[in-house]
C-alpha cells in the first residue's frame, strides 16, 4: 500500500513538473531570443567604440568608466532604485491586505475585487492620460479638491516629493488588482482545517497570519515580488510622460532618450543598458527555485 501511494505521489509530482515546464519553456524561449541575446550583444558592444565610418575597436571597460563618472547617471540610478523601493513593497503589502479582506468572505467582497482588478486591464496610455488629467495643475481634479479644502494649488508633476507620490498612487491603483488576485489564490489554497485547528489552539488573527498564512504563501509572494521588481525596474512610458524634471528621471528614461554627451556615442549607452539589466538577471539566478515553485503553485 505504501509503495503504491509513493508511486502515485511521484507520478503526480512528475505531472506537475511537466505542466509547469510546458508553461515555462515558451517564456524561456522568449527570454533567450528577445532578452538574453540582446543583453549578451549589448555586453559585447559595450566593450567597443565606433567611428563615424562605422569601424569598431576594442576599448575594454572605458565605456563603463565613462558612465560611472557621470553625475547624471548616478542621479538616474538613485531615482530608479528609489522608485523600486517605494513601489514594490507598497504594492505587495496592499495586494496582500486586500486579498486577506476578500478571503474573509464578507459581504461586498466581489464588488471590491472587481473594482480593484478593473484598472489592470487598462492600457498604459489610458492610465497615463487619466492620471495626468487628475494631477495636472490649475484644472486637475486633485487641484480642485485642494482648492476646496483651502490648501491651494499643488504642482504634483513638477514638485519633487509630489511627483513620487503621484507616481506611487498611480502605480498602486493600476497594478495592485492583479497581485491581489494572485495572493487570493494562494490564500484560498490553504486548507480551512488548518485555520480551524489554529483557532481551537487559541491562535489569534495575527498569529495565524504569521505562523500559517505567510509561510504557506512564500512561493507566490516571491513570484509577485520578482515580477513587480522587474516591471518597476524597467518602467518607462509613465516616467517619460509624468516626470518633467530631468533630475528626477530614471536610468531607463535616460538611456531611452539618450541624454547628455552619450547621444553620439553608443558605447556608453550599451554599458548603461548592461548595468540596467544585470539586477534582473541576478534575481533570476538567486530565486530560480522559488520561481519554479511559484509557477507550479499558480497552475494548481
Amino acid at each position: 500500500m505504501d509503495k503504491s501511494y509513493q508511486s502515485i505521489k511521484r507520478k503526480n509530482a512528475v505531472r506537475e513538473n511537466i505542466t509547469a515546464w510546458c508553461f515555462i519553456i515558451p517564456f524561456l524561449l522568449f527570454f533567450l531570443c528577445f532578452l538574453l541575446y540582446p543583453i549578451l550583444k549589448g555586453m559585447k558592444l559595450s566593450l567597443f567604440d565606433a567611428t563615424l565610418g562605422g569601424r569598431t575597436f576594442f576599448i575594454g571597460i572605458q565605456n563603463y568608466a565613462a558612465m560611472f563618472q557621470d553625475k547624471g547617471f548616478w542621479q538616474a540610478m538613485f531615482n530608479t532604485l528609489f522608485f523600486v523601493v517605494i513601489s514594490t513593497p507598497t504594492i505587495v503589502l496592499v495586494g496582500f491586505i486586500l486579498a486577506m479582506f476578500i478571503n474573509s468572505r464578507l459581504k461586498g467582497t466581489i464588488f471590491i475585487r472587481t473594482c480593484f482588478f478593473s484598472p489592470y486591464v487598462l492600457s498604459m496610455s489610458v492610465v497615463t492620460g487619466l492620471w495626468i488629467f487628475i494631477f495636472q495643475p490649475y484644472t486637475g481634479l486633485v487641484t480642485q479638491l485642494t482648492n476646496v479644502l483651502g490648501i491651494g494649488e499643488m504642482y504634483w508633476l513638477n514638485t519633487k516629493w509630489l511627483v513620487w507620490l503621484a507616481i506611487l498612487i498611480t502605480t498602486v491603483w493600476w497594478t495592485v488588482g492583479f497581485n491581489m488576485i494572485l495572493f487570493l489564490a494562494g490564500l484560498q489554497d490553504i486548507p480551512e482545517d488548518i485555520y480551524e485547528a489554529a483557532r481551537i489552539d487559541g491562535a489569534g488573527t495575527y498569529t495565524i497570519i504569521r505562523r500559517i498564512v505567510l509561510p504557506m504563501s512564500s512561493s507566490i509572494t516571491t513570484i509577485i515580488f520578482l515580477f513587480l521588481f522587474m516591471e518597476r525596474w524597467v518602467e518607462l512610458l509613465w516616467d517619460m510622460i509624468a516626470v518633467k524634471n530631468i533630475q528626477m528621471q530614471t536610468i531607463n528614461v535616460l538611456l531611452a532618450q539618450m541624454f547628455g554627451p552619450y547621444a553620439s556615442y553608443p558605447g556608453p549607452m550599451y554599458a548603461g543598458t548592461v548595468i540596467l539589466t544585470m539586477p534582473i538577471l541576478i534575481l533570476f539566478i538567486i530565486f530560480r527555485k522559488n520561481f519554479t515553485k511559484g509557477i507550479q503553485f499558480v497552475l494548481k
